[in-house]
């Protein structure tokens, strides 16, 4: 073979190589304020790599589940950052607590997750970034807790949110009144029980009128949660609300997070480009 050829080769690979590199999105742990705590919040920001204060960029918010923190999905989907650089948009994982399950507590004054990710986080982020500042620009979703919480935050706040979604999402609390930390935030189910009606995703359908959210949401069939995630999407067709609507094989796992957050992303993707 000749000689020049062989050194083309690595030399291509190696440019390549950098090149790769240099398109890589950004990962960036951010300190958010509080005020409705009174507390610095870490969060995730994953800018793509065309970010630009020339160009304003629509926002994913992606929200852990129960016992998780912000940093969650950047380290067990590492992956999650090409989706922000394929679909160029910003990415921020936020905080919702060991267990504040996005629900403004009445009884645990530092847990105002709703007030924080639904209000708070969302101006700092148009504050600190070239963001599109309203509801056509921003999404969110998120696994297990954080897929009620995405759901709660966005049909509570239509002003926000112009699409939700939700991965093996606890969209019925009512049924784990002695788990999952739920009674810390909301109190005990047994004494108050008007909370924990008031506040599960499965009974806030009310608040959607067709097509004034996008909504998609998936489960494994395997998934403890599959049934709640079922009567939902049941609700939804009886108030002839759209959504897409996935089961696949698997269970609670990040594994099924893992390939269900690329579906999502297109699902999101769309919405910000008008495609229907």
């Amino acid at each position: 073979m000749d000689i020049k050829k062989l050194f083309f080769i690595p030399l291509f690979i190696g440019l390549a190589a950098c090149c790769f590199k240099a398109a890589a999105a950004t990962v960036d742990t951010v300190l958010t304020h509080s005020t409705a705590m009174n507390k610095d919040i870490k969060a995730v920001v994953i800018k793509p790599a065309d970010y630009s204060n020339t160009k304003k960029f629509p926002v994913l918010y992606l929200l852990h589940g129960f016992s998780g923190n912000y940093s969650d999905w950047i380290k067990k989907v590492p992956a999650v950052a090409g989706l922000a650089d394929t679909y160029h948009f910003i990415v921020v994982c936020a905080d919702g607590d060991f267990a504040g399950w996005y629900f403004d507590s009445s009884i645990v004054k530092d847990s105002q997750y709703e007030t924080y990710v639904g209000t708070e986080l969302v101006n700092w982020v148009d504050k600190h970034y070239s963001t599109i500042t309203d509801r056509k620009g921003r999404a969110i979703t998120g696994l297990s807790m954080g897929g009620h919480g995405a759901l709660f935050l966005a049909f509570k706040h239509l002003d926000k949110f112009g699409a939700a979604g939700s991965m093996s999402g606890a969209v019925d609390i009512r049924p784990f009144p002695d788990s999952f930390g739920i009674e810390r935030v909301l109190g005990k189910y047994s004494e108050h029980p008007d909370r924990w009606e008031q506040n599960s995703v499965v009974n806030l359908i009310y608040l959607l009128k067709p097509n004034s959210l996008a909504i998609t949401f998936d489960v494994g069939y395997d998934d403890f949660l599959y049934q709640a995630n079922q009567e939902l999407h049941e609700k939804l067709l009886e108030r002839k609300v759209p959504h897409d609507y996935t089961v696949r094989p698997g269970a609670h796992t990040w594994e099924f997070w893992g390939n269900s957050i690329n579906y999502q992303a297109l699902f999101f993707s769309r919405f910000f480009n008008g495609i229907k």
